[in-house]
Parts: structure tokens; sequence; C-alpha cells
């Protein structure tokens, strides 16, 4: 029992530590997390006791890496601290049943499989459980193990092949060979030559990384605006007045293209109003494109309008604006499901639900062939996928994480957004809010805009790249891959002596 109690403190505590936070982060530690699981699920006498050990340590984890959650309920969904403090908890919960049938998986494919053969089952069944959190109930692959290890690069470019969820899984093997290395030498000889194909590869990767497009001048402008006061309508002038500001300086540096942050312009930019005229006439003062964010709507003469959280592509040429609603919307932040029954409104306040949009025409302009990311659809290997197989040269993440403060919600979601630069072989430039902003490379290096809570006009030098990577030519049959080898497991575990 004892044993059982060390392993599950273990796992959460790890992935405490491994996992970003904003007081130090060591990824390494965050495999603690499937070798915990694991060993939990080895243990057990039946899988149901499997389920609920690795279930306790999935709370524990998810609640340690998620308990940001509380902060936008509480302060921006004008919660009472005892109704928002259960949220991050039940959310963790919820996640935490990946994790227990994970360790269920454990308890199975180790009773009935020999060790080497349940040391790539078990690889696989963690891709598996990611790809099923990225699916499942809108999906929230939040907590994607490869993420962790993004602050060192030599270790995640198998995301170029085997995509980040993929690079998962051959980071849960080498964890649970850990785990399994008592039962069999093999399992953990295994494990160490996996971990150094994978640190070898990366190395190899980074060695051979060129350019060959000439640099393109970018600037992120980060405007710093309160979320309290974002929507008040009395503020909007200034919040105009501070990112025009701001660009202006980042003219001395010639930027070709210029990223205000998601909702960046937090009044309907598709109207001509006095809000509006500004932001054109800085535009006729450049050359350079412009992305900003905003609400949008579309009338319906039968109902009320749809509104839709957009991005704009401007250009100073005159040039007719082009636009991206986005397509993966937030729940309880800009949709509540289940609204007549919650004690709480939609975080984003000052307008309506939003729809979920329907994207036909590319964002180009100056040779830029922008893939659009608002918020949070960076965790979405799928949707960056899309963005690439529509011509995307460019990936660029606007996103307003102001929502979270400092907590440890804006390096996870930088550190997920860098994956999808690996996976697709595309420069990243992220714009937001608050921060954190960034220009990020194709080997999913990171290099800041500049520091949170801030005011910030950075100039950096971007790519622009349209080989595709093998993650992304092979994308559908590495899905099809993973279902087949699933079959394959499913198939020797059920006909295995018990």
């Amino acid at each position: 029992m004892r044993r059982q109690h060390f392993l599950v403190v273990a796992a959460a505590l790890g992935a405490w530590v491994g996992y970003a936070n904003p007081w130090g982060q060591f990824p390494l530690a965050a495999l603690t997390l499937p070798a915990g699981l694991a060993a939990l699920g080895l243990d057990a006498e039946s899988p149901w006791a499997a389920f609920k050990r690795a279930w306790v340590a999935g709370t524990l984890t998810a609640l340690g890496c998620l308990y940001w959650v509380y902060w936008p309920v509480r302060r921006y969904g004008g919660v009472h601290w005892l109704l928002a403090l259960p949220m991050p908890v039940l959310l963790a919960m919820i996640m935490a049943v990946y994790f227990g049938l994970f360790g269920m998986v454990a308890q199975v494919a180790g009773k009935r499989l020999p060790p080497l053969q349940a040391l790539p089952c078990l690889g696989l069944a963690w891709t598996i459980m990611e790809l099923a959190m990225a699916t499942l109930l809108s999906g929230f692959p939040w907590l994607t193990l490869s993420a962790t290890f993004i602050r060192w690069p030599i270790t995640t470019q198998l995301a170029a092949y085997i995509g980040g969820h993929g690079l998962s899984g051959v980071l849960a093997l080498i964890a649970t060979g850990v785990a399994l290395a008592p039962r069999s030498r093999a399992c953990a000889v295994t494990s160490l030559a996996t971990a150094l194909l994978v640190c070898g590869l990366g190395w190899l990767r980074i060695q051979s990384y060129s350019e060959s497009t000439p640099p393109r001048t970018v600037a992120i402008i980060q405007g710093n605006i309160d979320q309290g006061l974002k929507w008040d309508p009395s503020y909007q002038q200034r919040t105009v007045a501070k990112y025009v500001s701001l660009s202006r300086r980042a003219l001395a540096n010639n930027p070709e293209l210029i990223v205000w942050s998601e909702t960046s312009m937090p009044f309907y930019f598709q109207d001509d109003t006095a809000l509006r005229a500004p932001v054109l006439d800085f535009l006729r003062s450049t050359n350079a494109s412009l992305v900003l964010g905003s609400p949008a709507y579309k009338v319906n003469p039968a109902g009320p309008p749809t509104l839709f959280n957009r991005v704009f592509l401007l250009s100073g040429s005159g040039a007719a604006p082009r636009w991206y609603d986005k397509e993966h919307l937030v729940p309880f932040g800009e949709y509540m499901p289940f609204a007549e029954w919650l004690p709480f409104q939609k975080l984003v306040s000052g307008i309506g639900d939003f729809a979920p949009g329907r994207n036909e025409t590319r964002l180009a302009a100056g040779g830029f062939v922008l893939g659009a990311l608002i918020c949070y659809e960076a965790i979405f290997a799928g949707l960056a996928q899309d963005r690439v197989s529509q011509g995307a040269n460019l990936l660029v993440n606007v996103s307003n994480d102001a929502w979270f403060g400092d907590t440890s919600a804006p390096p996870q979601h930088l550190q997920l957004a860098a994956l999808r630069a690996i996976e697709q072989g595309r420069w990243m430039v992220r714009g937001t809010n608050t921060g954190i902003s960034a220009f990020i490379d194709p080997l999913g290096r990171i290099k800041e805009a500049g520091p949170q809570f801030a005011d910030v006009a950075a100039v950096g030098q971007v790519h622009l790249r349209t080989e595709p990577t093998l993650f992304h030519r092979l994308y559908w049959a590495l899905l099809a891959a993973t279902g087949g080898l699933a079959a394959l497991f499913a198939y020797l575990v059920r006909n295995a002596r018990q």
C-alpha cells in the first residue's frame, strides 16, 4: 500500500515540475507521470483497481497543472470563490479518466503480454489517449506530454516525422521501459536505446537545418490591455490609440507584416466607425500588412446576427481585407454549453455567443500566406495541418492569455503552440495581448518578443517555407497506422494466455 501511495505522489509531483509553470520547469520530471501510471497498473490485481489508482494520480496531476482554470472563472465569470474553486477540481477529475484508462491498459498488457510486447503497447496506448483527449467532448489536448520538452529542442524534433502525439507515445515508451525494467532487462535497454535515438535524430535535424528563402521582417505588438477594461466602451479609443502608437514605434525597422493580438480591437472592426479610422490612417502611412483581431457578425434577416471571433488581414495598398473566423471555439469562453444549468456567465463579456467559422479564402498578401490559429486553436495538430494544406507558408497564432494572469497557462500554451511549428516545418509568429508573444522557428526554438504584462513592439525575422514535413505528408497514414497497431495489440492481448 505504501508503494502505491508513493507512485501516486511521484507521478503527480513529477508532472507538476515537468509541465510548464511560472516557478521552474524540469522537463525530464514529466516522464514520472507515464512511468508512475504504468507502475500503478502493473502492480494492480485487477483492471478496475488499476483504473482507480491511476485515476487518483491523474486527478492530482491535472489539478496541479490546470489549477489556473479557477482564475478566469472567479475573476471574469462573476462567480463566488466557493463556486469557482470546484471548477478545476471537476475538470481534473474528468481529465483523469484518460489516465485511469491508461493504467487499466498497463494492467491488462502487463498480465497478458511478455514485457517486450507490453512496452510498445503502452507507448501506443499513450498516443491513442492523447488523440482521444484532442477529439472527444470538443477536445482538450492541453496535457500533451511532448510539449513539456520544448525547452530541449534536441528531444522534440521527432515531432516533424510522427507529430507531437506520436512523440508523446515514444516518450511514454521510454518512461514505461523504466517501470518494466524489474521484469525485463531488455525493456531497460530498449528504453535507453529509444532515448538515444530520439536525441540522435534531434541532433541531426538541428545540424542540417537551413533556410533557402530570404528573411522577412515581422513586428509583434503586445498591447497589454487589462482584461477588466477591454470591453468597456469608454476605454476603446485608448486601446486603438495604444496599438497604433506601438505600431508606429515598430516602423523604424521597416516591418513587412505587423501582428496584433486576438480581439485587439474590442469592437466590430467591419463597421465604418470613428474607432476604425485611426487604424486605416496608420495603414495608409506604411507599406506593411496588418493582422488584427476583432469580433465580427453576419446579418440574418430572420433572426439575430451570427457572431464570429475574427482575424483580419489588411494591406496599406488599399486591397480588400481578408479574414479568418475561428473554427474551434472555447467552451464557456466563446459559447456557453448547458447555459441553463450553470451558475455563471460566459467569460467574454460585452458580446454574445460566437459561432464557428467556415473559411474559404486564404490570408495572403505581399508573399505571405498566413495560417491563422486563434487562441487555443494552436493546441490542435489537425488545425495547423489544415492551414498548411491550404498553402500557408507562415503560421500566425493570435491569442489573449490575459484571462489567466500570472499562472501556468501562458507558458503551457506557448509550448503547445511551438509543437505546431515543428510538426509543420513552419515559422510561427505568436502575438498576444499580455504575453507570451514570440517568434518560433521550425525547430520549435522560441524567441520571446518581450516580458509578460508589458507594452511591447518587437521586431524579428522569419522565413517563408513551402516544403512539407514528413508528418504533414503522412498525416492521415499515421492516424491509420495508429489505429491498425491498436487493433493488432488488442488482438494479441485478447489471444494471449492469462
